[in-house]
Parts: C-alpha cells; structure tokens; sequence
C-alpha cells in the first residue's frame, strides 16, 4: 500500500497538520521536529501528491524555466541549478523552448495560463521582452529575470558581465598582447552589449585605440565562432595574436578554426571564453575563461520564486564571477 501523510504522522509522532507545515516548509515548526517529519517521510519512502499540496496550499509546486538560447551548455547548467532548488522545497519544473516570435503568438498566452505554475524563470533574451513580462503581470504570474538588461522592480540574478569582461581584456593585456580580437554575442542579449563595453573600456584604460576590424558578430553558437575566427584569422599580416569569445561555445569554434588553419594556440594565437561550461575542459588546450556561475544563477532564480510564494522579499542579487587561466593563452610569440 502507498504510504500516506498519516503513517509520516504517526511514525513521527506528531499531528497530520504538522507533518503538512513541514512537507510546505511553513515557518514556526521547531528544528528538532522538522528534522524528525523528514526522517520519518524519507524511511517511509512518502511522497506527497503534488495535486493534494495545491489544494491544501493555494501552490501548484510547479515552476517554470522559458529559454531561447542557442548555447546547449548554458541552458543545461541553469536548468540544473533550478532543478536542484526544486527537488530541495518539492517543488518540480517546466522546461519550454520559446522563441520571442512564438511568445508573441494569441496561443502564447493561453499556454502560459494553462501551466499553471507558481513562477517564472526568464532568461536572455526573453528576460528583456517587455511584452512577455506584461503578459504574466497580467497572468499574476511571478517571474524572475536572469541577467536582463534593465532589472526594474523585478527580482533579478546577475553577475557583472561588463567588469568580468573588462578583467578578462586586461588579463590579456597584460600578457603582452595588444592586438585583441573580440566575437560578440547575440545581439538581443544584454549580456552581449555589456561584455562588449568591458573589453573596449579595458582597451581605453591602457590607451590602446578600439579597431572595429578586430571585431566580429557572433550568437552564442559553436558556428557562429567559426564564421568569426574565419574573418579574424584570413589575413596573416592583420590577424589578431588573442581572441576573446564572449562564450565558450564560440571560443571552441576559434580553437576549431585555428587547428584547420595551422595556427598554434596558444602559441600563435590565444583564446579565451567566456562561462566556464564543460566544453572549457574538453577542449586542447583547456580553455582560459570567466566563470559565470550559470547553475547558481538558476538555483538562486528558483529560491526566490519559491521564497516569494511565501512571502519572501524580492531584489536584484549578483552573483560573483572568477577568470579561470588554463592552457589556451600565454605572452605572444617575439
């Protein structure tokens, strides 16, 4: 027979309504009880119906993660960060693949209200998309932005992608490279405007004159890191002895490029990136990059969310980020 709320109760030793205040993670229940109910559910194997919890609780224990981003690896590691928030309150989570154009659909609307879920997790581009965040207003759909352009009055996740690109150009500087070449991200992503702003104010700080020759259009995908390094790399006299990805997606497409060209990294040519995902690692060389803690972005995106539907208090939190220097750069050659 399954196990119910009432063998937690009596295995615990305390009410059926406790056993409830516990299993919700309602406030003003002494530790050494809760501890108790949680051993008792876990020896007992109990898990709650999540439709019995809505009823009782006015949630659905659901949340959601919408994305449009071509960067397997970024969606990967937020979501699992997510996940991991989720298992931890039980709650679960929605993952939905959306494009801008498809959110601005007349069914787009009548999806997300179907969901019924108790939050929202937006991230680049969509957290930027005015229209989708009015649409769940109006929904009474709480949402959270992951690295938005502007936080407004929404609970935001962000890290200071502008200074953590800034550190990285003046990492590259430093070694001794002056001519630095730079991918962009994808256009409609804030990420992509700040990280560009960072490499050319670390430039200008060591009085070095931004070349827009240097720079090349990219969004976020392992092809569009060729396309790029093809450009930057063509010409022998002109290239560039570092180039900097705004992720590692690209950068692997720069190492890629580099390999079929004969170029040497980081002999000839050092790369770095910009994320930390896995693929820094896989690559040869390792991949020097920023590390932007994507599966923290996502598991303290879904806290909040899960904090709020409990009176929690929103607001705009930064997360740190670190330069991790691996194999893929060093000082230029002569």
């Amino acid at each position: 027979m399954k196990t119910t709320i009432t063998d937690v109760a009596r295995e615990a030793g305390v009410s059926m309504k406790t056993v409830s205040r516990v299993l919700n993670n309602e406030p003003n229940v002494a530790e050494a009880t809760r501890e108790r109910v949680k051993e008792a559910a876990r020896s007992l194997q109990y898990s709650p119906n999540l439709a019995a919890r809505g009823l009782a609780s006015s949630r659905s224990y659901l949340l959601a993660l919408i994305y449009d981003n071509p960067s397997p690896s970024y969606v990967t590691n937020l979501q699992g960060g997510a996940i991991e928030a989720c298992r931890k309150s039980g709650y679960h989570l929605i993952i939905e693949p959306m494009t801008a154009e498809q959110l601005r659909s007349p069914e787009a609307e009548t999806m997300l209200s179907r969901l019924n879920v108790d939050g929202v997790i937006l991230t680049p581009p969509l957290c930027d998309d005015i229209d989708l965040r009015t649409m769940l207003k109006r929904l009474n759909i709480s949402y959270v932005l992951v690295a938005p352009e502007k936080p407004g009055r929404a609970p935001t996740v962000i890290i200071d992608d502008r200074m953590a690109a800034r550190q990285m150009t003046d990492f590259m500087l430093g070694q001794g490279h002056k001519r630095i070449g730079f991918i962009c991200g994808h256009a409609s992503h804030s990420s992509s405007h700040h990280r560009m702003e960072g490499y050319q104010q670390a430039l200008e700080a060591k009085g070095i004159a931004y070349d827009p020759e240097l720079v090349a259009k990219g969004d976020f995908s392992f092809r569009s890191g060729v396309e790029a390094a093809e450009r930057l790399l063509a010409d022998p006299q002109t290239r560039p002895t570092a180039i900097f990805a705004s992720n590692d997606d690209m950068a692997a497409g720069v190492v890629s490029v580099a390999g079929r060209m004969g170029i040497g990294v980081p002999e000839q040519l050092s790369v770095c990136g910009f994320d930390d995902t896995p693929l820094a690692q896989i690559l040869w060389p390792k991949l020097t990059t920023v590390a932007q803690p994507i599966g923290e972005m996502g598991r303290k995106a879904a806290e909040i969310l899960i904090d709020r539907s409990g009176g929690g208090n929103p607001g705009v939190h930064t997360l740190d980020f670190e330069l991790v220097i691996r194999e893929s750069t060093r000082a230029p050659a002569g």
